[in-house]
């Protein structure tokens, strides 16, 4: 996975999904990079920044409570496929996304920007932990923080072509067992985490390639590269 601040190195050789929420809208200049040659899912206001950028999505989905109305109006007219959903509904617009795109495109591996800031905590804490629920790779990700996850067994090596201000590991289950770093200022040699005391925070990186394994559990990733 090829983000510009980094190349994450997955072992998937999977189709990429871009999909853009309504959050904090990534810069022109990330969106504008991230976007080529990826299919694209919009998520309810996301489309506003399609808009702006003229980049026309595959699919549009949401029950279109925030979506500017002329926004709304481009996509019609662009004859993008689109469902809408009532207000009313027992799941969010990012979890009916997630859920759809694996019905429309199959396997992949998805990017989610416009995921963070911008909007109300419960609809990024929902977001993060059905990210990290999802049976495919996940990566959320704007120009100023990136969030992805390691399960069970799983490890990764990160190459930065920029520098973290903040590499931080989140447990996302209670538990994260045998969790190990290499290249971190704050080592971890096959350490247990607990979500209910989360210590294993801005740590930083040494050198620009890092990597991270986990035993047992699911533990969040967090790069933060601009405040």
């Amino acid at each position: 996975m090829k983000l510009p601040q980094c190349e994450i190195f997955y072992p998937t050789s999977t189709q990429e999904i871009l999909f853009i929420s309504g959050g904090r809208p990534p810069s022109r200049e990330f969106f504008l990079e991230i976007a080529n040659r990826r299919k694209i899912f919009c998520i309810d206001k996301g489309i506003e920044l399609c808009k702006a950028c003229e980049i026309v999505p595959n699919v549009l989905i949401g029950d279109f409570d925030s979506a500017n109305k002329n926004s709304v109006e481009w996509a019609l007219h662009k004859n993008i496929f689109i469902e809408k959903y009532p207000v009313d509904k027992d799941f969010t617009d990012t979890q009916l996304a997630l859920s759809r795109a694996n019905e429309i495109f199959g396997e992949h591996v998805a990017i989610l920007t416009g995921c963070f800031g911008g909007g109300r905590f419960d609809h990024l804490y929902s977001t993060i932990f059905s990210c990290a629920a999802a049976k495919n790779k996940i990566f959320l990700a704007d120009e100023r923080e990136i969030i992805f996850y390691l399960r069970v067994g799983e490890f990764v090596d990160v190459k930065f072509f920029k520098k973290p201000l903040a590499v931080s590991l989140l447990p996302i289950t209670s538990t994260c067992a045998g969790v190990s770093t290499k290249n971190l200022h704050w080592e971890l040699k096959n350490a247990t985490l607990t979500q209910n005391f989360p210590n294993a925070t801005s740590n930083r990186a040494d050198d620009n390639k890092i990597s991270v394994k986990i035993d047992r559990g699911t533990l969040a990733i967090y790069f933060c590269f601009d405040e």
